[in-house]
Formats: C-alpha cells, structure tokens, sequence
C-alpha cells in the first residue's frame, strides 16, 4: 500500500487552499482571494483502496511581521520536516523567478512538483510553455503540471503522479478519518472564512474566531463562538447598524456549519475586543496558534 505525507507550499494566493478542496472533495481549508487567509497547518487524510495522503496545506510563506506570522512560518518549517512529497504550488501570472526564490530557499530534501495553478487565466500557451520550461530546468523539480485547481482541471493526472511516487507502507489514520484535527477548529475557520467575505479592508487580518462552546444536543449542535477583534471601532462594524452585519455573518456561516457537520445548528457569535492580539503570546496561545 502506498502511504505518506504530501505538503503543499507556495507564496499567498497561488491557490493551494483551493487545491486541497479539490482533492479532497470537501472543504477543508478556507478560501478567499485576498492573501493570508491561512493561518494553520491543515491536514486532510485522503484513505483509498491502495493508498493514504495526509496532505497538508500550509499558511502562504511571507515576511514576518508579527508574532501570528512567525507562528505561521513555523507552520511551514515544521511541514518540511516530514514531508515524503513537496507541491509547489505557483500561480501562472505571478512572477516566476520571485517564486523560483521562495523554492529554493524551502531546500527541500524531498521530491517536488511544480503545479503551475490558474492556467484557464492565461491565454497565451507560449507563455505557459516557457513557465513550464523554466521550472523544469530547476534541480527541485521532479515534474511539472499545469493545472486549475479551480475548475479541477489536471488535477486527476497531478494526483497518479502524486500516488506513484509515494512510499510503500502501513496507513497512519483510520480510513475514516479526513483530518487529524477536531470538527470545532472546522467550525472556527468557516465563521473566519464569512469575515472575510463580508468585510473589507484590513479588518479580517485584524480579526480571530475562538469557539467557546460546543455542544451535541439530540436535535441539533449548539455553537458559541467569540470573535477577537483589536479595537472598539472594529467591533462596531463586525456588529453593525443594529446587528445587520453580524447576523447576516450567523445566518451565512451557519449555512455552511450545517453543510459540513450534517446536523442543524444553533450559532451564537459575540465580539470581544483584545488590543494588539497578533502580537500577544497569551493570547495567540489561547487562540489555538
């Protein structure tokens, strides 16, 4: 049986969350278009009849700024260690030589692919051809795959590639299990997830979710969750004009709770303000980083 660890790196927004989803057929890493939207080292258990991939998709490698990005960083050191298969996941209109930086800077010590992501953007196949080419010549890069993780196109043949040139071996997890972490960090990051879809600007980098409860009941799941935000004017607007906003975040993010655990909810969401969190050890611990 073919058995391993299959990380997936790459710069914010190259669409490695996205990939995961599409892999795994389930969502299990939020997904937003702006950048740094994951934060935690993800790990999604795939058991099919001859193989078991823990992929695991990590937060967007940047430049530190503070505590909360060290500890993503960390994230990603700590996937290097036990990785049997890199994804180096590029998007086709970034700039190839900054992200040919970032990989060689990861000095991998096991195999990679170079997935080239968001080619149904690029309508020049020239241009395509000469990204291809250029990851190619690299000495990290065992193969390269363009694909759109999106609209799930290459991803099969990504994935006979991925199964091949994994270790024989003895599954690790249960075949039921499709993550190693608990259903409440699930919950957390699709109430993360409506933040920023809802709000604008800085304010979903500025913000967390903790769950505060939760709780099977015989009819439905109660679930209550603060939101951390850094200043009072902030909490104004996760709140809104007479808790337009806040409820429209409950009834959004409740949808797809329900979606994910299969059973009803019942979400109760409370804003609390702690200045300077980001850079808070005390509570960049208690908030699960």
């Amino acid at each position: 049986m073919k058995v391993g660890f299959v990380n997936i790196f790459g710069k914010p927004n190259a669409g490695k969350s996205t990939l995961l989803n599409a892999i795994m057929g389930e969502k299990m890493a939020i997904v937003s278009h702006k950048v740094q939207t994951t934060r935690h080292r993800i790990k999604a258990i795939m058991s099919e009849p001859g193989y078991q991939i823990i992929f695991s998709d990590t937060p967007g490698i940047i430049e530190p700024k503070y505590k909360l990005h060290e500890k993503m960083m960390q994230a990603v050191k700590g996937s290097l260690e036990d990785a049997d298969l890199a994804l180096l996941m590029f998007d086709a209109a970034d700039n190839k030589e900054e992200a040919d930086a970032v990989f060689s800077a990861l000095r991998l010590k096991v195999p990679a692919l170079v997935i080239i992501n968001k080619i149904d953007a690029v309508k020049d196949a020239e241009q395509l051809k000469t990204v291809q080419d250029f990851f190619q010549s690299k000495p990290y890069a065992k193969a390269v795959y363009a694909i759109s993780a999106l609209k799930k196109k290459g991803v099969d043949d990504l994935m006979k590639e991925v199964v091949a040139l994994l270790p024989e071996g003895e599954p690790f997890f249960d075949t039921d299990d499709i993550s190693d972490l608990p259903t409440k960090f699930f919950v957390s990051e699709l109430i993360r997830e409506k933040i920023f879809e809802l709000y604008h600007e800085e304010l979903p980098y500025h913000s967390t979710v903790l769950i505060r409860e939760f709780k099977e009941k015989s009819t439905l799941v109660k679930i209550t969750a603060d939101i951390i935000v850094q200043r009072e004017s902030q909490k104004g607007i996760i709140i809104g004009d007479r808790g337009s906003m806040i409820k429209k975040l409950g009834s959004s993010a409740r949808i797809d709770i329900e979606a994910f655990i299969g059973q009803k909810v019942f979400l109760e969401l409370f804003v609390k303000v702690r200045p300077k969190w980001r850079d808070t050890e005390i509570y960049l611990k208690e908030y699960g980083y």
